[in-house]
Order: C-alpha cells, then sequence, then structure tokens
C-alpha cells in the first residue's frame, strides 16, 4: 500500500514482510543513496520506538536505506505499528543530530587498494587527486547492514562515484576501504564483494566481546585520515 506523507512529494509505502515484519519505505533510492533529510528522520523515529521495544512487542527495529523494518512479537500487532509509525512520521523533522565523530587512519593504494589507479582513470584524476577527494570529507552514516559493523557512508564526492564492479571477488580483506555509487565504506571482516577497494585501515569495526559490538552507529560522522605510504 502507499500511504501519503507529510511532503506531497513523498509517499511512505508500507508492504508486509513474512508474518510479522513490516517494512516502511520512507523515500525512493537514487544511485543507491537516499536523501539525507530523510534518513535524519528515520534516525529519529529509531531512537523514538527503540525505548519502546518491551511495550510494543518489537522484536527487531532495523534502520535502512530510506526505509525501516519492524519485526513484532505477535501478528495482531503490525496494524497497531503501522499506525503508530505513519502517525509518528509526518511529527519529525531533518534538523541535524549529536553524533560522534570517528578517525579512521588509512593507507592508500599500493596492496592495500589494488582498485585505485582503475578507480583513478575512471574518474578522471590523479591518484593524489583521487585520495584528497576521498579523505577530505565528513561521511554520513546511514545504516549499518550487510555484515555486521558495515556501516554504509553517505556523502562521498560527486566525482568518485562510480558503479560496483563487474565481477564482485570472492573474498575482501577486512579493513578494506572501498567506494561503489555514491558512497563508501569499510569492510569489517572477510567476505565476499563487488565494490571498488582503495585503501585498507587496521581500525576493527566490529569487537563481539565489547559494548557497542560495532564501532560505528548510525547517525555517526566519519572521516579518513591518510598515513604514509602502503604497509
Amino acid at each position: 500500500m502507499s500511504i501519503p506523507a507529510s511532503d506531497p512529494q513523498q509517499d511512505v509505502r508500507v508492504s508486509l514482510v513474512g508474518e510479522d515484519a513490516l517494512l516502511f519505505v520512507f523515500s525512493p533510492i537514487t544511485e543507491s543513496e537516499a536523501p539525507l533529510e530523510v534518513q535524519r528522520r528515520i534516525w529519529q523515529l529509531y531512537e523514538w520506538l527503540d525505548p519502546q521495544r518491551d511495550a510494543l512487542g518489537l522484536l527487531e527495529i532495523v534502520p535502512g536505506m530510506g526505509n525501516l523494518l519492524l519485526r513484532a512479537s505477535q501478528k495482531t500487532l503490525l496494524n497497531t505499528l503501522q499506525d503508530l509509525v505513519l502517525t509518528r512520521w509526518p511529527q519529525l523533522n531533518a534538523t541535524e543530530t549529536e553524533g560522534r565523530t570517528i578517525e579512521i587512519p588509512v593507507y592508500y593504494g599500493g596492496s592495500d587498494g589494488p582498485d585505485i589507479e582503475y578507480v583513478a582513470e575512471q574518474c578522471g584524476i590523479s591518484i593524489p587527486a583521487l585520495i584528497d577527494a576521498h579523505s577530505n570529507r565528513s561521511y554520513r552514516v546511514y545504516c549499518l547492514g550487510f555484515q555486521p559493523g558495515f556501516a554504509y557512508l553517505g556523502g562521498l564526492d560527486k566525482r568518485l562515484v562510480l558503479p560496483r564492479r563487474e565481477t564482485p571477488r570472492l573474498a575482501i580483506a577486512p579493513g578494506s576501504v572501498a567506494i561503489a555509487g555514491k558512497q563508501t565504506a569499510i569492510y569489517p571482516s572477510e567476505s565476499p564483494g563487488g565494490w571498488h577497494i582503495i585503501g585498507h585501515t587496521e581500525v576493527s569495526l566490529f569487537t563481539p566481546s565489547k559494548s557497542p559490538i560495532t564501532l560505528l552507529q548510525i547517525g555517526d560522522s566519519v572521516r579518513f585520515v591518510p598515513i604514509g605510504g602502503t604497509k
């Protein structure tokens, strides 16, 4: 179904996922990224719902890119949750929220960034200009997903926007710094992936023994700091 939102140019689309979950889509995604204003409202919605998990019978609250997934303990709660979200959404605004700023040291290029020459060539810039464009910005954690600790970072320089690799790699090393579409990210653990790898960091993004277990949280700001040479 599609429910009109407070913005006449934007609809809230609600879909049943399985038997116990609802997916609210607040914004169409353009080039793999939702508008930051929409994402800020999703963060606020998450912060409002999170303290009410037990009272509302919520098993999961999963903020995504332009969307939010709610899973309930009972199917009968879904209509109540839908009404709550659709009532609350127009009351939210896109004001800036306080988040942490985290600096990530990065080795760019060489064996740490095997795709950096290809990316520079495709983007029509030099490697030093690419490193400057990637590191001289503040990114926002739009959402977490794909694997524990994997943060989708919005705010990539337009000069670096590039589709994913035609052939994904079967194994990408933990700590790999990569770009794809309009975003950048760091692989927390080894996995397949189709993003372009331009660097590497020694910072751990997922530590099960810590609380929270993921270094980056939604709404955080991230800055990449180049460090000399490759490892």
